[in-house]
């Protein structure tokens, strides 16, 4: 009877060690995570948090998305992938995978935190269109520059006075493409994305409906993103400032959301792989609003095919 017991006593000791084992390791797996969202690639982001450096979250079909509105967060409205853009401060539940991975279940940001990182957001795209065209003039001038030190050359063997003066044309040329080589790679890997393909396409007036003929150039865009690793498009609509800013304002959001729809369709492109469209308005006018030609080139929607460094390599 007592080696009856004893044995019992040992299999029951040895199944509540068991049970205390899984119990263990399914409580290990349970992950919540805050913090801003540093980039993101179709399903996965990369998540800036204040404990650890970055914790890697990846979304699926089953993730439930909640935008929380209104004094006490008491309104949760549930909401698509596309909102979860860089700079927007979340709160993750979900698991860890074997790579230490969250698998988001729920996903949830305040409505002001969302408005915030769109406001950062578009600013860090102006900055970088900015820089793409200050790279393209500093190319520009450093091809001039090169040509002027050739002909500095040649006259070399015909003039001995020139020397000291080509001499300090040469140093000024060597000056020059420091600046413009620091300019490029300043100006060439501004915030986390390179922009590796930009397609702008244009409205007439007061219409939002997009011209049949710019739709082959979406497409192509398109088929060019989808083969690029981690790759993500942008899409920003923009109004001329002719009219009432509010209608303006509307105007771009439709045409942006237009321009999506086409990615969506026509381009099979994957919802996952689009950032939030920007309506921005009557923001950023390239050209003149007094005349017809300035108006147009304001009626537009840019489309950014973009890959986050960190995917890329660098």
């Amino acid at each position: 009877m007592i080696i009856s017991g004893i044995r019992k006593w040992t299999l029951l000791m040895r199944t509540c060690v068991v049970i205390l084992a899984f119990g263990t390791i399914a409580f290990a797996k349970t992950a919540k995570v805050e913090g801003l969202i540093k980039s993101r690639q179709g399903d996965a982001m990369m998540i800036q948090t204040s404990s650890s450096p970055t914790v890697t979250v990846l979304l699926n079909q089953k993730t439930q998305i909640r935008e929380l509105h209104g004094a006490f967060n008491a309104v949760r409205k549930v909401v698509s992938q596309d909102n979860l853009t860089p700079g927007l401060k979340i709160r993750v539940q979900g698991t860890y995978n074997e790579e230490r991975q969250v698998v988001a279940k729920t996903i949830r940001f305040d409505e002001k935190d969302l408005e915030d990182a769109r406001v950062i957001q578009a600013g860090v795209y102006e900055t970088q269109i900015q820089g793409h065209q200050n790279k393209e003039e500093l190319v520009k001038q450093n091809a001039a520059l090169q040509e002027q030190n050739e002909s500095l050359k040649a006259q070399q063997e015909q003039r001995v006075a020139q020397q000291q003066q080509m001499a300090a044309q040469q140093l000024e040329i060597q000056k020059n493409k420091a600046v413009i080589d620091a300019a490029i790679a300043r100006f060439g890997q501004l915030d986390e994305y390179y922009i590796l393909d930009e397609v702008t396409v244009l409205f007439k007036n007061g219409q939002s409906k997009i011209d049949p003929k710019c739709i082959p150039q979406l497409n192509a865009l398109a088929e060019k993103a989808k083969t690029i690793k981690g790759y993500a498009i942008q899409v920003e609509g923009y109004a001329s400032a002719v009219g009432s800013p509010a209608v303006n304002q509307k105007l771009s959001e439709r045409r942006a959301e237009n321009v999506k729809a086409v990615l969506l369709q026509d381009g099979d492109i994957s919802s996952t792989n689009i950032l939030a469209p920007g309506a921005m308005g009557t923001s950023r006018q390239i050209g003149d609003d007094k005349t017809a030609e300035g108006q147009a080139e304001n009626r537009r929607v840019v489309i950014r095919v973009l890959q986050s460094k960190g995917i890329a390599g660098v």
